[in-house]
């Protein structure tokens, strides 16, 4: 079988995009494929396995199988829009876009015949497949979801102050910053009917985005529950479902699930990069033909809107 080639550029280098890089590596062993990867930067360093390097728009070539969107997110959109005659699929990092950019994003017009898919990552995680696949949803009369860490912890090595979390017109802040929450909850269980937001800074933290974003938001059968926060000093990704027969808790951090009325629990071995590499492999198969984009453009926008109480 001929091996499978993909050329790829990735506009910004930071810390995901260099994961994404090391994973896709890793992939291409694997599934027998070779990624040919490019960066526009603004350093010229060739490092992370990256063939050129590119400073300058005019100088990109048009000619990419895959373009991933890795900058700030204050950057996506006029990214999104620059790049979007340089390649013919797109890897668009979370959030979509900043807050501030949702109605002009509204305008952008992606071409019918590629792919736009943002991520989502943890859809991809142990706990949250094995509650997708192994627990009856309809049963769920109450979810209550937390994440809860400390920004300062976050980056090593980093200076929290000078990460775009910090800043809003960056497009930091713990509501979108930690939009996943809201994308998993969607993927279980689609779209609330309401929700009630309550978004704000109230920590010592040096920051001019909020540190704390809470909703509670109602369904046709159900009720959910989301904290959200910067300054909890021990780290806390759980999903608690409450059905008519168990409570259930998915421990995200921990890698299990517990089921306390029944006294069992599943736990489940992997890391950070096993679940990124099942997205990626995912992201795959959709440019591929095989399966269907289910994270697109407009999906990323609704979502994004749904961090700051709006349906």
């Amino acid at each position: 079988m001929e091996m499978k080639r993909y050329k790829v550029l990735f506009v910004g280098i930071g810390s995901i995009a260099r994961r994404h890089i090391r994973n896709m590596l890793d992939i291409g062993e694997q599934i027998g494929a070779q990624f040919e990867i490019d960066a526009f930067r603004r350093g010229t360093d060739k490092d992370y396995g990256i063939s050129d390097v590119y400073q300058e728009i005019s100088d990109v070539p048009d000619d990419y199988d895959i373009v991933f969107i890795t900058n700030p997110t204050e950057l996506h959109l006029a990214s999104i829009e620059q790049f979007n005659k340089k390649g013919k699929n797109f890897f668009i990092e979370k959030p979509v876009v900043s807050l501030g950019q949702i109605s002009n994003a509204r305008k952008f017009e992606p071409k019918i015949d590629s792919v736009y898919y943002v991520a989502c990552p943890l859809r991809y995680n142990a706990v949250i497949n094995y509650i997708k696949d192994n627990i009856d949803l309809n049963d769920v009369i109450s979810v209550r979801s937390i994440s809860s860490s400390y920004l300062p912890d976050w980056r090593p090595g980093q200076d929290y102050r000078d990460t775009y979390s910090a800043h809003r017109d960056l497009g930091g802040g713990v509501s979108i910053d930690l939009i996943h929450e809201w994308d998993y909850l969607s993927y279980l269980f689609g779209f609330p009917n309401s929700v009630k937001s309550m978004i704000g800074r109230v920590s010592d933290l040096e920051i001019d985005s909020d540190d704390y974003a809470i909703y509670i938001a109602q369904y046709d059968k159900m009720v959910a529950e989301l904290h959200l926060d910067y300054f909890g000093r021990n780290t806390i990704r759980e999903i608690q479902l409450f059905t008519r027969e168990d409570t259930i808790i998915g421990d995200i951090v921990g890698n299990s699930i517990r089921f306390l009325k029944e006294g069992r629990e599943i736990s489940f071995d992997e890391n950070r990069d096993d679940y990124q590499k099942r997205e990626l492999m995912h992201f795959l198969d959709i440019i591929e033909g095989k399966t269907s984009c289910d994270s697109d453009y407009y999906h990323a926008l609704k979502v994004l809107e749904l961090t700051q109480g709006n349906i």
